[in-house]
């Protein structure tokens, strides 16, 4: 969660009341606070809503085209890993100085806990309540006890990205809990420490390093498969070499590099000095557009498989888009996206993106996999019931949200569940000393 864009306002959250003037005190330096963000945090609705779509848009029209258009959250879903790292560097490095806030990161244990039990219940609460339906559909399919074991074990622990056979298990979309959870052990050690103490310069040099080995790794990909998105994953879910595909897309290696780079991004806007503020501002519209731009690319000639449009176009575009919008919503006044994706509409959006993540994909096997459709409705849905679809889990997700993810009590038991792991794991992530 992060920043108003259309009055900024700094407010420092651990900032006490002010005692009384007495000329006896020393004057001591005020620490630079940080303005809240929610712009920021609206995006990700811009990113969750066309994932949802994709996932079950074949179910929504017979149009190639338009299934070209519409099915690219292999595309969109590196957006998210960028936002997290963006957030995570916002919220724990310091404004306007190199390094972290030690207090932050103090405990790396308890720090990484704490982040995974930010996520882990609604992921545990949905796997526990749709579980009858996935194993119903695993035996259905002629699965044995022993793999749907190990499966629900994959599910339930969250290490279902490192296997590229099983990424895709129960609740499809989860494997981005994974990959984001390995990269989440890696940040108060060693990622943000080091990234922390970074000039603008090293910065720049870091973004370059780390886009250059994501595509790296994104062309061995495709001279071993195809470049085009045509061969490569061709809307009848043909994919080709679907193994090695599956490696490029969900290991949490590739995520952490993207994760990093959204890191990278907030660093460099709150190492901007008073020159830097006073610079022109590019319109962060331009950006955006560009960015999403690029998914248009599969209706061309230049149609690049999804694994060369997220590395080479849309991340880094995406990622500029970001810091564009950061330094805008910071100024006197900010753009029209600006204050759109800051605005209340959008903020409440952006809260519900996480749990209409967790929820769609179960949603839509009711509706559309085709052994839970045929058992409860006869067949999969219509085309013209996609809409309500939709709505649906926009409606669930809201609820999710309100009274599963604000709940007091789940946030209660979920801090005390962080605290027990971390002290189960001291030391785990920094010497302690102890034997």
């Amino acid at each position: 969660v992060i920043m108003s864009a259309e009055a900024p306002k700094i407010v420092d959250p651990d900032a006490k009341a002010a005692p009384k003037p007495d000329t006896k005190d020393v004057a001591k330096p005020v620490k630079a606070s940080k303005p809240r963000i929610d712009c920021i945090d609206g995006c990700r609705f811009a990113l969750v809503f066309p994932i949802v779509v994709a996932h079950f848009a074949r179910f929504s029209t017979s149009n190639l085209t338009a299934l070209k258009l519409l099915t690219q959250e292999n595309v969109l879903v590196g957006g998210f890993f960028v936002i997290s790292g963006y957030v995570s560097a916002y919220t724990t490095t310091k404004l306007g100085a190199l390094g972290v806030e030690e207090k932050k990161v103090a405990n790396p244990e308890l720090f990484f806990w704490q982040r995974v039990m930010a996520y882990y219940p609604l992921h545990f609460a949905s796997s526990a309540l749709f579980a009858p339906m996935f194993i119903w559909v695993e035996r259905n399919f002629s699965a044995t006890w022993k793999m749907i074991a190990f499966r629900a074990f994959l599910n339930f622990s969250m290490l279902q990205a490192w296997f590229p056979k099983e990424a895709e298990i129960w609740n499809q979309p989860t494997w981005f809990l994974s990959a984001l959870t390995f990269s989440n052990l890696t940040m108060p050690t060693f990622v943000l420490p080091q990234v922390a103490k970074l000039t603008k310069g090293g910065l720049q040099k870091l973004f370059l390093a780390l886009t250059g080995m994501s595509l790296l790794q994104k062309v061995s990909y495709s001279e071993t498969a195809r470049f085009h998105s045509s061969k490569e994953h061709p809307v009848d879910g043909k994919v080709m070499h679907p193994l090695i595909w599956n490696l490029t897309r969900f290991h949490p290696f590739w995520a952490l590099m993207e994760m990093t780079m959204g890191i990278v991004a907030a660093r460099h806007v709150m190492l901007d000095t008073e020159e830097d503020k006073k610079k022109p501002k590019m319109n962060p519209l331009w950006l955006f557009l560009a960015a999403y731009a690029s998914l248009g690319l599969r209706l061309t000639k230049f149609d690049f498989n999804d694994a060369i449009v997220r590395g080479v176009l849309f991340v880094p575009i995406f990622t500029k888009f970001l810091t564009a919008m950061h330094r805008d919503a910071l100024s006197a006044e900010p753009s029209a996206i600006t204050r759109f994706f800051g605005c209340k509409t959008m903020a409440t959006l952006g809260s519900i993106a996480f749990p209409m993540f967790i929820v769609h994909g179960p949603l839509g096997q009711i509706f559309y996999k085709k052994a839970i459709a045929k058992k409860l409705w006869g067949k999969p849905m219509p085309h013209a019931f996609f809409p309500f679809y939709l709505a649906l889990c926009l409606g669930i997700s809201h609820l999710v949200n309100e009274h599963f993810v604000k709940n007091k009590k789940v946030g209660a038991f979920a801090g005390k569940v962080a605290q027990k792991l971390a002290g189960w794991t001291e030391g785990m992530l920094r010497d302690t000393g102890k034997a």
